[in-house]
């Protein structure tokens, strides 16, 4: 079977997170790949059950601390710190142990970090909280990405798309279980120890079942930095503009509710819940989307939703609108960043330098989303900060074009 460009895409990607080309193909039968098909499906549900439980209690986490919108801004740029200088290390530690045990180490390392920020009694600690938290977030996310991808390479079938709606899927029942504790009025960090001891030991079952693929003895370390072609740009940018709304979206829509609209702690924890649940089902649909459409009209679309639900965000007088713009908009964003990987796969002669140009770029929106909204909520107010979502959010109806590559019709 010849390679297709969307599997050179995906393998170029394992090779910008560090994991393509360092493991011997083959050596699995049919019933091992479906059964590691499954596993790291359930570890990426796991990895985002830890997200979606930290999101909804981050009113509490605020109150505890005592902090004001801006300097809760600041702390919530530190988890996008954290993973973007941790990353380049999970290459070298799934090079040196193996991707199993690594996987392993990695997301368990994540799932016990969930407890650090609800225990930080000012902001100097949360922010130090958040720095771990953000780099076991983001070696474990390189390390189930390259699984997912050496895993869909065997089995011959797409996944990749499937295994991030399971992550949208598992931020749903984190949200979900944080909304329920949020309503009770429970201690975060009662909720926070038991949901990570639980995910924790789901974690370490799971990875029972995963690939185990290793390194040949020669084979030199991955490296640890690529800097973005000039091909990645644009791409990378329309990938900036959606992470930035999600990340924006994710932290802060609890935060609007609670705060603009006065709402009781479960009623604005129940607003993520809305986001991540449009999230995973746009996530799941996806593929079916731009096999039918293509990868432009798709994007154009989504961007044309997620401006809508944005707009419907500022423009919002009761909670019901605001819960609605929030879903609105992760319906319309969930498709884009995996359509800026598959993009840069197809952008030059170097794809995987693309892809971590890509990488890196997204990364940067992850990073200054929350302190940007922060920033700006000090300035004028958290409606102004989403109105600066908003604009970003139609820079996807207006990059929509430089994806046309990223489907088989534009």
């Amino acid at each position: 079977m010849s390679e297709t460009a969307g599997e050179r895409a995906t393998g170029a990607a394992v090779a910008a997170a560090g994991g393509a080309g360092a493991v011997p193909s083959g050596g699995f039968d049919r019933g091992a790949v479906r059964r590691a098909r499954w596993a790291i499906a359930a570890v990426f549900c796991v990895h985002g059950s830890v997200a979606g439980s930290f999101a909804t209690r981050v009113p509490w986490i605020k109150d505890h601390a005592d902090l004001g919108a801006g300097q809760l801004g600041l702390a919530l740029a530190f988890p996008a710190l954290g993973a973007a200088l941790a990353m380049p290390l999970a290459g070298r530690i799934s090079h040196r142990l193996g991707s199993r045990t690594a996987l392993r180490l990695l997301l368990a390392g994540w799932t016990l970090a969930l407890v650090l920020p609800s225990l930080a009694p000012n902001l100097a600690v949360l922010c130090l909280a958040l720095f771990v938290y953000g780099a076991c977030s983001g070696m474990s996310d390189v390390a189930m990405n390259a699984l997912g991808v050496e895993t869909e390479n065997r089995w011959g079938k797409s996944i990749m798309s499937g295994l991030h709606g399971m992550w949208s899927t598992g931020a749903l029942l984190g949200s979900a279980a944080g909304t329920l504790a949020a309503h009770l009025g429970s201690d975060a960090r009662l909720h926070h120890l038991v949901t990570a001891l639980v995910l924790t030991a789901a974690g370490l079952v799971l990875c029972r079942w995963v690939l185990d693929l290793r390194s040949e003895e020669d084979e030199p370390a991955p490296p640890r930095f690529a800097l973005p072609p000039r091909s990645a740009l644009l791409i990378g940018a329309v990938g900036f503009c959606a992470v930035f709304a999600e990340g924006a979206s994710l932290d802060w829509s609890a935060v609007f509710l609670h705060g603009e609209l006065d709402t009781s702690a479960g009623i604005a924890a129940a607003s993520t819940t809305a986001f991540t649940a449009t999230m995973a089902l746009a996530r799941f649909a996806g593929d079916g989307l731009v096999d039918r459409f293509g990868a432009k009209r798709v994007v154009r679309v989504g961007g044309v939703m997620a401006t809508a639900g944005g707009l419907l965000v500022v423009l919002a007088g009761n909670p019901v609108a605001a819960m609605g713009g929030f879903a609105l908009m992760g319906l319309g964003i969930a498709v884009v960043v995996p359509l800026c990987f598959a993009a840069a796969g197809r952008s030059g002669p170097n794809p995987s330098q693309a892809i971590a140009g890509v990488a890196t770029i997204t990364y940067t929106a992850g990073l200054i989303a929350p302190s940007a909204i922060g920033v700006v909520a000090d300035a004028t107010s958290l409606v102004g900060s989403f109105v600066l979502v908003t604009v970003l959010a139609f820079g996807l109806v207006a990059g929509a074009n430089v994806l046309r590559a990223a489907g088989r019709k534009g």
